[in-house]
């Protein structure tokens, strides 16, 4: 593929559609997306009301029909927290104000300044906030594509293929800078054969993946270390739940300064609680350089004061003792939920679970089933997951009762062994 790419650039052409797939996407997915709609378990509106608590529809709050959420990412239960929620309305409050229309290469609320100051200390690197960490993504991707991070040279661009689309949407991009390859999930001797071949490689993955599983850190860093490998890690998923400060599961995995090959986006609206996203650099020339130049940060606005000061809050909780209770709170019910279902992720640390029932129709009326026994869970279908890997997902937080886990664990097995089609779901009692 490399070699066709390079004769084509070299002809002035472009493969087309070699990474956008648009129209294809949409012909393939619309009968499944309308059948999700119509069974009531996709764009759903509600209200939280306690804990993993939420009432179903629009009406009046004490009609509305109760349900248990497994589908929220706030994996610490930190989005219900009242102490984050009185953050984001002191912030507002502080300035009067909720947004500032303007880049911040011109004006800064001073609290975002005091977010940013406490981050970096916090996880021992140089933090850049922004208002997703889509919008990360997209400010430092190009940046690395360029070669102003690799000594001038422009580095193959390696993409994991299951990487999240907020990382393979901006391999167009991407590719108007530099090569872009695609290798296979976790493929450690893939990427070494490219580095062994290439003058400057960066690798674009997940540390923890949405659909289950994670990146294999310490192989990584061993290209890094032979190889001089630069790897950008988006651990959105894995903020918050690991390390004395909530680090995560990438940054733990470094236990000194991230260098200058090391770059970890993160999100500050999962497992840490509160809303946007962030950067972690490791070094100071890196941060100016993408303070200048990442185009979120050049030029668009900042982060709204309600997510400032919500993430000021959350970083309190994570520098007091609350953080390691309920990190073992998740840990008990990851290993609760473990012993009532079956999946490939069981005994894994990390607090996403897929159940794979493989045809689409059959995965959507599973959801349905399961909406019916008061849990509302994750159906997932391509392009989310391959053709033929549907199934439900299942996200644990902190706030989970166990007695709900038990009962939600019936209810999958009920929901996945009576619906038709079955196709060899991967789920059973234990």
């Amino acid at each position: 593929m490399s070699d066709q790419v390079t004769l084509l650039h070299a002809h002035g052409a472009r493969p087309a559609n070699r990474f956008r797939n648009t129209a294809y996407v949409i012909q393939e997915t619309s009968e499944h997306f309308d059948s999700a709609h119509m069974a009531g378990v996709m764009a759903v509106y509600c209200r939280s009301t306690q804990l993993r608590e939420v009432a179903l529809g629009r009406g009046p709050i004490r009609d509305r029909p109760r349900v248990i959420d497994f589908v929220r990412c706030s994996y610490l239960g930190l989005d219900n927290h009242p102490s984050i929620v009185a953050g984001a309305i002191a912030a507002i409050e502080a300035h009067h104000s909720v947004h500032w229309s303007c880049a911040r290469t011109r004006l800064n609320f001073d609290l975002m300044g005091e977010l940013e100051k406490t981050l970096s200390e916090m996880f021992g690197a140089h933090v850049i906030a922004f208002s997703t960490v889509m919008l990360a993504n997209l400010g430092a991707l190009p940046i690395l594509a360029s070669g102003r991070l690799t000594g001038g040279t422009k580095p193959v661009m390696v993409f994991d293929r299951t990487a999240h689309i907020s990382l393979a949407y901006h391999k167009p991009v991407i590719a108007d800078e530099t090569r872009v390859l695609t290798i296979g999930h976790n493929d450690i001797e893939g990427l070494e054969q490219i580095c062994k071949t290439e003058a400057a490689v960066a690798y674009v993955c997940d540390g923890v993946y949405s659909m289950g599983g994670y990146a294999p850190i310490k192989e990584l860093r061993r290209l890094q270390d032979e190889y001089g490998l630069f790897l950008y890690i988006d651990d959105a998923h894995g903020i918050s739940l690991f390390g004395e400060r909530g680090e995560g599961f990438a940054r733990s995995q470094f236990p000194d300064d991230l260098g200058d090959r090391t770059i970890i986006a993160a999100s500050l609206g999962k497992g840490f609680g509160a809303s946007g996203g962030l950067l972690m650099l490791g070094t100071e020339e890196q941060d100016t350089l993408f303070r200048r130049y990442a185009l979120p940060h050049a030029f668009s606005a900042s982060p709204n004061l309600a997510a400032i000061g919500a993430a000021l809050a959350s970083a309190k909780i994570h520098c007091s003792p609350e953080l390691g209770q309920r990190q073992r709170r998740l840990a008990e019910r990851i290993k609760f939920f473990d012993g009532q279902v079956l999946t490939e992720q069981r005994g894994s640390a990390l607090p996403i679970r897929m159940v794979t029932i493989g045809d689409e129709e059959a995965a959507i009326a599973a959801a349905k089933a399961i909406l019916d026994f008061g849990f509302y869970t994750s159906v997932t279908f391509f392009p989310t997951v391959a053709r033929g890997k549907a199934g439900i997902r299942v996200c644990l937080t902190a706030d989970h009762d166990l007695e709900d886990i038990s009962v939600l664990g019936e209810s999958l097995r009920d929901a996945v062994l009576n619906v038709e089609p079955q196709e060899c779901p991967k789920i059973a009692p234990v």
